[in-house]
Order: C-alpha cells, then sequence, then structure tokens
C-alpha cells in the first residue's frame, strides 16, 4: 500500500535502460517517503530477470511471465497494471517516456481516473498548500518539466487522486546499482487472474527492431553543430573532427531541421539526453530547449562566432570563430599531438 511502483520496460528479457534508470530515482524516492520500491516486469520466459532489477534497490518485483505478453501489446500490458494497481494501491507510478510508456501511461492513468504528466525531466517530494481551500499536501511527486516550448518549467503536481504517475525519457535520470546483493521478495503472478483471454485479441505476427546507427548517449565524447554550422557539407568538418577522436556526431533542431544532419542525431528536449565527458558544441547559440539535452557534460568546448552566444555562460571553454576555421585546425593539431 502506497509504495512507489516502476514499470520495467522489456526487449526480450532485458529490461531497459530507461526502466533501471527510473528504478535508481524510485529508490531515491521511497527513501524520501519512508516505503517501499516496487517493480512490474511482463514478458514471457523471465526466469532469472530478478537479478537485473533487485540490485536498484527494489523491495519486491511483480513476474508476470506469458507467451502473450511478449512482444507488447496494448491490452495485457494495460489490465496487469490497473488491475495490480487496483489490489497494491500505489501513490507513485513510473514509466519511461518511450513508444510503450507513451501508450500504456495514458491508458492506465485514464481507467483509474488518476493523473499523469508526460516527459518530465526531474522528480521530487514537496508539500502544496491550497490556499483557497486552507488544505495543506504533504509529500506529493513535483512532476517538473518544460512547458510553452521550453520557455518556462512547469511543476505539476497531483493532490487528490492516486497513483501520481509520470513518464521520464531515457537519459534523464543517472542509472546506479545500489547494493548488487540487494535481498528483495519476488512474487510470480498468476497472469489470468490478470489478464482476459479477450485481451489478447492482437497478436504480433512479424517484427523488425531496426539496430541503432550509433551510440550517441554512451559515447565518451560527442560533437554536436548548429545551423551556425551553416550547412551539410560543414558538417561533414564535425564527423571528420569526430572521427580522429572516435566520437558520436549530434546535432540541435535548428540544424536538423534545416537539413544538416539526421534527425535520430538530435540532442535536446525534444532529442536525445546526452552526459559524454567531452561536448564540443559547433555553431550552437544554446537555446534551453538543446542545453537540457546536454547540460550535464564533464567538459563543455563552444566554438561559436558569437561571443555572446548563450551557450557560451555555460561552457568551460569558449573558442571564437568560425566552424571552417577551427575544426580544421583542431584536426591538425590533433593529429600532430597524437603520432
Amino acid at each position: 500500500m502506497n509504495n512507489v511502483f516502476v514499470y520495467c520496460e522489456l526487449e526480450g528479457t532485458t529490461v531497459a535502460d530507461v526502466s533501471l534508470e527510473l528504478l535508481t530515482k524510485g529508490r531515491k524516492l521511497a527513501n524520501q517517503l519512508n516505503c517501499q520500491l516496487e517493480a512490474i516486469v511482463a514478458g514471457k520466459g523471465l526466469d532469472g530477470v530478478e537479478k537485473q532489477v533487485l540490485p536498484y534497490g527494489v523491495d519486491k518485483l511483480h513476474i508476470f511471465d506469458a507467451p502473450g505478453l511478449f512482444p507488447y501489446t496494448s491490452l495485457p500490458h494495460s489490465s496487469i497494471l490497473i488491475n495490480l494497481f487496483k489490489e497494491e494501491k500505489p501513490q507513485i507510478c513510473l514509466m519511461g517516456a518511450t513508444v510503450i510508456g507513451r501508450d500504456l501511461g495514458p491508458r492506465v492513468s485514464s481507467a483509474l481516473t488518476s493523473g499523469l504528466t508526460a516527459d518530465c525531466t526531474s522528480l521530487e517530494i514537496g508539500n502544496h498548500e491550497d490556499k483557497k481551500a486552507g488544505i495543506t499536501y504533504e509529500n506529493l511527486l513535483y512532476q517538473i518539466r518544460p512547458a510553452f516550448g521550453g520557455n518556462i518549467v512547469a511543476t505539476i503536481i497531483n493532490p487528490e487522486h492516486r497513483p501520481q504517475m509520470a513518464t521520464v525519457r531515457e537519459g534523464v535520470m543517472k542509472k546506479e546499482i545500489l547494493d548488487t546483493h540487494y535481498k528483495g521478495k519476488v512474487e510470480k503472478h498468476d497472469v489470468a487472474k490478470y489478464v482476459q483471454e479477450t485481451d489478447y485479441v492482437v497478436k504480433v505476427i512479424d517484427r523488425h527492431v531496426e539496430k541503432a546507427k550509433h551510440n550517441l548517449k554512451g559515447a565518451p565524447i560527442v560533437v554536436a553543430g548548429g545551423y551556425g554550422v551553416g550547412s551539410k557539407e560543414n558538417f561533414d568538418l564535425l564527423f571528420d573532427l569526430a572521427k580522429e577522436l572516435h566520437a558520436e556526431v549530434g546535432a540541435s533542431r535548428a540544424a536538423v531541421d534545416a537539413g544538416f544532419c539526421d534527425h535520430d542525431r538530435q540532442i535536446g528536449q525534444t532529442g536525445l539526453t546526452v552526459r559524454p565527458k567531452l561536448y564540443i558544441a559547433c555553431g550552437i547559440s544554446g537555446q534551453i530547449q538543446h542545453i537540457a539535452g546536454m547540460q550535464d557534460a564533464g567538459i563543455i568546448i563552444s566554438i561559436n562566432n558569437d561571443e555572446n552566444a548563450p551557450i557560451n555562460t555555460i561552457a568551460d571553454y569558449v573558442i571564437n570563430g568560425t566552424v571552417e576555421e577551427v575544426l580544421p585546425k583542431m584536426i591538425k593539431y590533433y593529429k600532430q599531438n597524437t603520432k
């Protein structure tokens, strides 16, 4: 009762990184609320899945193992969460802002008449005073996310209804194992008690998963370009530098919209969140939407011909100049120093 729940997304029998990130955050929230952290996995062939989940500080793992639960389809997974939550009455439920989370979250929150905040960038616990009603609510989940195109940061609360639900994008939270030998309870449920046969009406006949073309989220060095790079041809300079540094290439939304780079390399509020050791920003002005996706980088180098570009205020080093001037020199001197 009144615990923190995390829905763990699966690819086969492997728990998704975004779910492990949410388990890490969920553990911290549960500590603040002095309650337990519980997790849910639903799929098939899940023997040993607890070894992936319990080390993140999970006190209880709910396992639903049946042939029809993977690949994901909407109705069975919705039924599992809706019926389980009616029994367990959690105060908080977290899930990834993925294709699955965006489908599952609204279905569950609608059925339980609770609230749901999508694409949160931060989660905190705090109080709220309703001065008009003269009521103070304690230990609410602050669901924090950018709003109005990233021009403000909104804090959304759900005082009356439970569970308080939020989806969070991958990479926003840090993933940290609490204890590799953490002792949590594992409960294997009878799926038939939660899912009706008619829920399996949709069957996945064929499924193709496209492999990622790059590893931007895990790259230690990212060379990113903005609209200031000027052209798709100039973006080739970023790829040349990235090749020398064994880095990945990213882009701002403006650069993607201009056709300089592919959408799957977009970094920022509407793209990927990255945490490299080194982030080289080339011709990026530094709008708040972009900064939201890279502000946790270890070292930030800004290459910009505008001395007053907003990104310069958060950069550790600023190189004043154009991409055409600076990048060939960086490549040249890097090659000289690594011989």
